[in-house]
Parts: structure tokens; C-alpha cells; sequence
């Protein structure tokens, strides 16, 4: 009988429905809980998601094994934008359109034979989950951990809404085209700065993530040392007498030759409204872009605005104050001292606008000339470990460190009176106010007399209207003729709800909580968080190593400060891995006028289409519809069976690595497991023990054991092929075999789930696989009977025996004088002398 995934799939998954095998429960065993960053529900399911799925399926069902009680759930993120741009594309509603993504996604999950508690799934989009959040956003609220401020956005004019840094691409908005402006609204944040210190210190306890995102983090995070200090003015209007500046680097100020100031700062916004140059420039730098990266990769552009301020340390010295698009307002005080001996960025400036350059110090040994000419045509700017010359010091030794002199000239500020050492962080508080209609409703409302008051609990969920339409540009709540009208909870009169929606990261920074006790009346039910709490695996892309951890673990202590989380719960994940992404080729051909064509993986056979048109073939990259060089999932589940997709993903290379998706590869993996089902089916009933193939199975157990354990699912695989080999070469039948594929079986179970049900039932296995605990490898099978000893002969290795462990010295002896290697050097006379070292090695000295 052949091997018939469909079939047999198809069979184990309603046993295990029935059976209620992934039902998570909250028991006396050991809790582990592992959980994948749910997917967006776009419309269908890739083989990125088979990657991610199949890894944290392997973690679960090796825990449930091993005793544990698991939580394995799923749900989806699924506001946001893309639904709300289907509707204005296409027509209908975004709930319509993510309510039938979603169901299409499950339909194509199930098949995969997933460990996942379903009873436990939720949208983000949910009501109830709206509700639930609505609720810990108004405990946030009262907790002080929200405010309401006014802040500098960027505004698309045509989608009328705010648009995220990484909106705005060129200038311009990244849906409409629109030319992006900047503009001051009032928002909604999260206080998630209050927390930057702890959120920063605590990454050094997170042992069990990627040392590369733990740094990503703290490079967002930024904290910085450095002095704050004030120039006095010159020239300035009324109220500008002066310009407050942090730097990290205060041992350069003696460099300093110009002060920059933002677009953005207070002083250029009043001269802009009188001087229409200024408003041009200032109008130019927004539209070049607002982001650090655009701002980076930008030329560098400035404008002398004709006011100065006078040197803190010498008040007949003053610096002209000019304006340039690299300076931020969001950091620091949107001013900077230009010190371009020592930076790139203000080198490249002051070189563009003809401005001194002042070197404040050269390599060790240098005088002021030689320092200068060092620095008059690049910067020199050492590691700050690295002892420097100073020629135009003013604070301690005049040969040091940059990290001696950066608390040095601090220390001189602060004697002097003149500024202040300050500790800063990058970090800035999370705007969540989107104008939009698919998101989470802020539970708000604005009243004549009470002003900006929290809804009532009792009257969420604050549900969107249905009945909107998306042919107008800009926020189809602002326009709804009924929804905004509610009742104040204070006073009783009327009152406009807030039309601001949520940023969707809100829904994604809490859901492995809510995942506990998804149906609970309250954010948490605190008993079943207390149990599952933290997320002891955590699997994702690295594209969310930033911002999506970071708001996690702020939520985290929210919940925390709100009593809907343990302590224990601050960080709420153990351990993260992040997995590599699976590629496939493109294939291309182009049209009449040259522009490119691409073509699916299905409608090219031998580098050809079905005319017999050849295709070009592009090396492998991320798979991407609009390059589709996408596989299905449920073609090759149809095609092959889960199985394959799942082994082939776990198989090809190691987790944290880009893997890619080839035909052959599939084809390849699924004769391996036709092959293994043979091995079962065609398993003689008779035969003798084979103390080999034992020894071989136990030693599969340590070695897969310790490889999963490890995330090394590619060396567990191969193990896996080594004992799957030692079967069929074996001569062992009867119980031996059974025992030996018993053991296959359970090992494989993590990975090809379905197939492991078949090999145990045949092999003579009692109940299902899933239920079986996982085997423990005899210590006694592990130790070698057999171990080589290498052979020195006059103090070189030379040759090698393989003898029994227990051999005694007098048997190696003579192995070692009958070697023919030996034998040659000592030519035919006795050797000076032979020393065995037992299990280790054997000198012989000729």
C-alpha cells in the first residue's frame, strides 16, 4: 500500500480534534508557554508563515512530550490600513473583507497539522477584543501612564491623516503621492519614555534573546550622557535670549563653529512667519523628508539666518546661528553646536558653506598646526577609547581619553555655572493617533463643559459604525452623521466621541496576555496569567525586533502597574528566536516596451512558459507577490502532503537563515518520508536483535533531544535521516525493529506530525503518538565500545588503531608493533620505547 498523506493527514487531525490533544489547560504539570507573532490576514497564507508555524510546532508538541501543559494559540492582527485601502479600491467594508481573509488563512493553516488551541483564537478586530482593550486603555489612563500633548506630524493632505515616518517616502506620501507636510496636532501617547531606563537596563537579563536584537534595542532606546548648556544671544527677537543645547561630546567646544538649529525649533517657526526666505527654506527641508533616514541619505542643507550667540567660554567669540535640515526637533533640544573637525556630518557642512573648521585635538603628539591641517580636509574622529592630543582643550590633561575628557569638561560647566550634566535618552513617547477608521476607537469624548473625559466602562465596547464610506478621502468617522454624538459620562450633557483611531502596534503589544484568558470579561483573568505568563518561546521575523518588542515590553509594565499582569510578568517574553525568511527564484521576461514581466513558479517549466517562451531567472529573494515568486502553501500540501512542506522547511538550512524554496527540494524531502512509511509498512515480523541498530536509537535520542532543545531543527532532521538509514539497513525484525521504529516515530512527531501517527500505530505503538512521553536515552547505549587511539611516532602522529574500550595494554601493544605504518619506521628493530596511554593515545619512540 502506498504512502497517502491526503488520506492519512487528514485521518490524525480529526483523532487529535477528538481526542482534544491541544486543548491548553491549567493544571499541576509544568506550564510552557510558545507562541508565534500572529499573522495580518492579507488573503492567503505563505510559505514564510509554513516556516514560522512549523518552528513553534515543533517546540510545542516537544514540550507536551516532555510533560508540560502548553499553550500554543492563534489569532490575528487585523486593523489597519490595508483593509481601509481595499475598500476605497475595490468597494465594501474592511471588516467584510478581513472577516473573509481570515477564514481563508485558517483554512489553509488547519491542513498543516498545527499543535494550536483554537478554542482560544481571537481577532484583533474582535469586538470583544476592542472592548478589552478600550478597558486597559482607560485603566492606563487613570494610572497616568497616557497623555494628551500637541506634537509636530507628518500630514498627507490628500488622505488627510497622519502618516508614519515610514510613510513618507521622498517627501511624499506614500499612498497618495501628495507632497507630505509637517503639522502640529493634539495626540494621544503612551508615557512610554517615563520607562526608558528600565526598559534599556533590563535588556541585559534577556539571555534568551539574540544578542543582535537586544542591541537594536538599545540603540533605539539611546541613552546618552552629555551637558546641556545655553548660548546667550546676540540678536535674537524678544524671548529668545537663549538657545538651550545638548551635546554628547562638550570636550569639542572649542571647535565649535557654527550653531545649528532645527526647522522645527521655536526660534525659526517666529523668523519664518516675517522673512519669506526662511519660510521657503523651511518649506524645502519638509519636503526633502522628515525621516532619520531621509534626513541622513538627504544633501546637506543650511541657512545663515544672520543672528549669533556668543561662546560660553569666551563672550567676545560668537558663532553664527544657521538653520539645517539634518537637525532634529524630536531629539534633543533641536539645537546643535557645529564642531566639524570631529563629525562627518557637520565636516560635510561647514565645508559646503565655507566655515572654519577648528580641530580640538589630533592623533597623540600633535601640535595646534598639525592638528588643524589633519582635520582640513576630512574629520578625524577616533574611537572615544583612544588617547587624543588635545590643542584646544579647556578641561583636565591635554593628552587623554574621550571618555576622560567628555566628564571632565562636563565637570568644568558645572563648576563655571554655565551648564549641567545630563543623562538623555533617543527614546520618545508613542504617538498612537491615527486618522483612520479600521482601528481600535480611543474611548474619549469631548465635552463643552467637562473638556476631554474617559468613557464608561460600562458602555464599552465603543464599536465602529458599519455604515460608512470610503469615496471621500480622509476619516469617514469625522463625517458619520450620528456616531460622534454621546452623552458625558461626568455631567450628562452632549458630547463628540474622539474620531482618532488606535495605532495598530496597540493591538499587537498585548495579545500573548490576552491569549491566556481570551474569553474573560476583564483585559486578564489574573489566575490563568499568573499560570501562562511569561511566553517562554517567542518566534518571529527580525523585522520586528525594534518596534514591536519595545512597545511589548512597555505594555507589559503597564499591565503590570494596572494589575492585569504579575510582576513577574515586566518582560514578558523568555526567550525569542528570530527565523530567517524563505526565498525562491523570479522568473522574468519583458514586454513590448521593455518593462519587466514576472511569472509564477507553477507557469515555468525548464526555464520556460507553457509557449515555450524562455524566461529570465533571477536569483533567489524574499518571495513577494508583486514579484511572484511565491509558492502556495496548499498546492504543495495538495501536491505532496503537510508533511513535506513542514520537513522540507525545518530541513534545508538552520532556522535563523534564509532558506530556499526549490521543487527539486520538496520532491526530495517527500521521497524521504515515502521512504520511512515503507520502513513501517514493510517491516519484517521476524529477525534478530541488532545491539548496533540500538545503540544507534538512543543515540538518536540524545542527539535530536539536545538539537531541538538547542533550535538546531536541521541537525535534528539529520539525525533523523541517520537512524531512518540504520532501519533499513538493518537485518533486526520483530521487536527489536518495532522498538527501533517506535523511537523514529516519536522523534519525527515534532516535525511530520501526521506521519509519525502512521510509523507508531504500525510499529505497534499504544494510542496516539502526540499522547506518548518522550523517550530517554539509555546512558549505557551512548558510551563508544570501540575508541580510536592515534599513534605518535617520534613525536608526530602518524597512524591511528581502533580497539575494544576494555582493551587491556598489553593486547594495544601489540596492535601497535603489528601496524604497518609502525613497522616501517622502526625497521625491524625493537622501539626505544612504547607508551600507552589508555583511551587516549599511543607514543612510540623509534
Amino acid at each position: 500500500m502506498p504512502y497517502d498523506p491526503a488520506k492519512a493527514e487528514a485521518h490524525w487531525q480529526n483523532a487529535w480534534a477528538e481526542a482534544g490533544s491541544f486543548t491548553a489547560t491549567r493544571d499541576a504539570r509544568p506550564k510552557y508557554y510558545v507562541l508565534e507573532m500572529f499573522p495580518y490576514p492579507s488573503g492567503r497564507i505563505h510559505m514564510g508563515h509554513v516556516r514560522n508555524y512549523a518552528m513553534g510546532d515543533v517546540v510545542a508538541r516537544f514540550k507536551r512530550a516532555q510533560g508540560y501543559s502548553v499553550l500554543h494559540p492563534m489569532g490575528w492582527d487585523a486593523f489597519g490600513m490595508p483593509a481601509e485601502n481595499a475598500a476605497m479600491e475595490n468597494g465594501g467594508h474592511p471588516r467584510d473583507w478581513t472577516y473573509a481573509n481570515i477564514a481563508t488563512m485558517r483554512g489553509q493553516l488547519k491542513p498543516l497539522g498545527l499543535s494550536i488551541d483554537w478554542s482560544r483564537e481571537f481577532a484583533t478586530c474582535d469586538d470583544d477584543y476592542v472592548a478589552q482593550q478600550q478597558a486597559l486603555f482607560l485603566d492606563m489612563l487613570d494610572a497616568g501612564l497616557i497623555t494628551r500633548k500637541s506634537a509636530q506630524v507628518n500630514w498627507d493632505p490628500v488622505d488627510m491623516t497622519v502618516l508614519a515616518n515610514e510613510q513618507v517616502i521622498d517627501g511624499k506620501g506614500w499612498r497618495s503621492g501628495a507632497a507630505v507636510e509637517r503639522k502640529e496636532l493634539t495626540q494621544w501617547f503612551f508615557r512610554i519614555s517615563d520607562y526608558s531606563d528600565e526598559l534599556l537596563s533590563a535588556l541585559d537579563g534577556l539571555n534568551g534573546w539574540p544578542e543582535k536584537v537586544r542591541l537594536m534595542q538599545a540603540n533605539w532606546i539611546g541613552k546618552s550622557r552629555g551637558l546641556q548648556f545655553r548660548f546667550a544671544t546676540v540678536n535674537a527677537p524678544a524671548g529668545f535670549d537663549q538657545i538651550e543645547v545638548y551635546t554628547t561630546r562638550p570636550d569639542t567646544l572649542l571647535g565649535a563653529s557654527f550653531v545649528a538649529l532645527s526647522p522645527d525649533h521655536p526660534l525659526i517657526r517666529q523668523l519664518a512667519e516675517s522673512t519669506p526666505e526662511i519660510a521657503a527654506f523651511v518649506e524645502e527641508c519638509h519636503r526633502i523628508g522628515t525621516t532619520e533616514e531621509a534626513i541622513e541619505t538627504a544633501p546637506k542643507m543650511g541657512f545663515d539666518t544672520g543672528l549669533t550667540v556668543r561662546h560660553p567660554l569666551d563672550p567676545d567669540w560668537q558663532l553664527p546661528i544657521w538653520i539645517a535640515n539634518f537637525v532634529l526637533m524630536e531629539y534633543g533640544t533641536g539645537a546643535i553646536f557645529g564642531s566639524p573637525a570631529h563629525d562627518e556630518r557637520d565636516h560635510e557642512f561647514a565645508a559646503k558653506y565655507d566655515l572654519p573648521i577648528l580641530a580640538t585635538f589630533g592623533e597623540q603628539g600633535m601640535d595646534l598646526a598639525a592638528a588643524d591641517a589633519l582635520v582640513a580636509k576630512a574629520p578625524y574622529v577616533p574611537a572615544k577609547t583612544e588617547v587624543v592630543s588635545y590643542v584646544r582643550g579647556f578641561a583636565g590633561d591635554s593628552d587623554q581619553t574621550g571618555d576622560a575628557a567628555v566628564p571632565a569638561a562636563i565637570a568644568v560647566a558645572e563648576q563655571q555655572g554655565w551648564g549641567e550634566g545630563v543623562t538623555k535618552f533617543r527614546l520618545r513617547d508613542w504617538g498612537i493617533s491615527r486618522q483612520r477608521y479600521w482601528g481600535c476607537p480611543i474611548p474619549v469624548l469631548h465635552c463643552e463643559k467637562c473638556g476631554t473625559v474617559p468613557e464608561s466602562k460600562q458602555n464599552l465596547p465603543v464599536v465602529l459604525p458599519l455604515d460608512v464610506s470610503f469615496d471621500v478621502p480622509g476619516n469617514p468617522l469625522d463625517r458619520h452623521p450620528t456616531w460622534r454624538q454621546a452623552t458625558c459620562p461626568n455631567c450628562g450633557g452632549p458630547a463628540l466621541r474622539e474620531t482618532d483611531t488606535m495605532d495598530t502596534f496597540v493591538d499587537s503589544s498585548w495579545y500573548y496576555a490576552r491569549f491566556t484568558s481570551p474569553h474573560a470579561a476583564t483585559p486578564t483573568d489574573r489566575a490563568d496569567a499568573d499560570y501562562w505568563m511569561n511566553v517562554d518561546q517567542y518566534i518571529g521575523g527580525i523585522e520586528h525586533a525594534i518596534l514591536h518588542l519595545l512597545y511589548s515590553r512597555f505594555f507589559a509594565r503597564a499591565m503590570v502597574a494596572t494589575d492585569h499582569l504579575p510582576e513577574t510578568a515586566r518582560e514578558p517574553f523568555n526567550a525569542l528566536f528570530t527565523q530567517g525568511m524563505v526565498t525562491h527564484e523570479i522568473y522574468m521576461t519583458r514586454d513590448a516596451r521593455g518593462r519587466p514581466v514576472y511569472h509564477l513558479p507553477e507557469d515555468v517549466t525548464d526555464g520556460k512558459l507553457a509557449d515555450g517562451t524562455p524566461v529570465e531567472v533571477i536569483p533567489s529573494a524574499k518571495m513577494s507577490k508583486s514579484k511572484k515568486n511565491v509558492v502556495d502553501p496548499v498546492d504543495i500540501v495538495a501536491n505532496f502532503g503537510a508533511d513535506t512542506a513542514r520537513w522540507f522547511m525545518l530541513s534545508d538550512s538552520p532556522p535563523e537563515r534564509d532558506v530556499e524554496w526549490t521543487a527539486a527540494g520538496a520532491e526530495a524531502a517527500n521521497k524521504f518520508l515515502s521512504r520511512v512509511w515503507r520502513l513501517a509498512d514493510e517491516a519484517p515480523a521476524d529477525g534478530g536483535d541488532d545491539a548496533d541498530l540500538t545503540r544507534t536509537a538512543h543515540r538518536a535520542i540524545a542527539d535530536v533531544t539536545k538539537a531541538i532543545e538547542g533550535f538546531a531543527f536541521n541537525k535534528a532532521v539529520a539525525k533523523l535521516y541517520e537512524l531512518a538509514n540504520a532501519i533499513g539497513k538493518s537485518k533486526a525484525g520483530g521487536e527489536t525493529r518495532k522498538e527501533a521504529l517506535r523511537i523514529l516515530a516519536q522523534l519525527m512527531a515534532p516535525m511530520v506530525p501526521h506521519l509519525a501517527e502512521d510509523v507508531w500505530a504500525m510499529a505497534g505503538g499504544a494510542g496516539l503518538v502526540v499522547d506518548a512521553a518522550w523517550p530517554k536515552a539509555d546512558s549505557a547505549m551512548l558510551e563508544d565500545d570501540v575508541v580510536v587511539l592515534p599513534i605518535q611516532i617520534n613525536g608526530k602522529r602518524r597512524a591511528e588503531i581502533s580497539v575494544a574500550k576494555d582493551m587491556s595494554k598489553e593486547d594495544i601493544e601489540s596492535l601497535v608493533l603489528a601496524d604497518e605504518t609502525v613497522q616501517r619506521f622502526l625497521e625491524g628493530a625493537a622501539p626505544k620505547k612504547l607508551i600507552v596511554v589508555p583511551g587516549r593515545i599511543v607514543n612510540v619512540v623509534a
